[in-house]
């Protein structure tokens, strides 16, 4: 699996959360982590509400793309996140 720095990071905004209402926010941003197999499948890999990772289907989001300076942004606030969180 290939690493991305973190001013690569990708996001999305979740429109699907039936299956997932504990786990997933409707309209809330999420951030998305590499995972080429996961794409293959037709899922993306998405930092949920735990706080960890799970692979949830792609339909459910709809993916951004933002300026390096907003993901770098983004980026930064969600680290920060789950270092307190932690």
């Amino acid at each position: 699996m290939k690493t991305h720095k973190p001013d690569l990071a990708r996001f999305a905004i979740c429109v699907e959360n039936s299956e997932y209402p504990a786990s997933l926010e409707l309209h809330k941003t999420y951030r998305v982590l590499p995972d080429e197999e996961a794409a293959e499948d037709g899922d993306l890999r998405i930092v949920d509400e735990s706080g960890e990772d799970y692979l949830y289907p792609a339909e459910y989001f709809v993916v951004l793309e933002v300026p390096r300076q907003t993901a770098q942004a983004l980026t930064k606030s969600f680290l920060r996140h789950a270092r307190h969180a932690a």
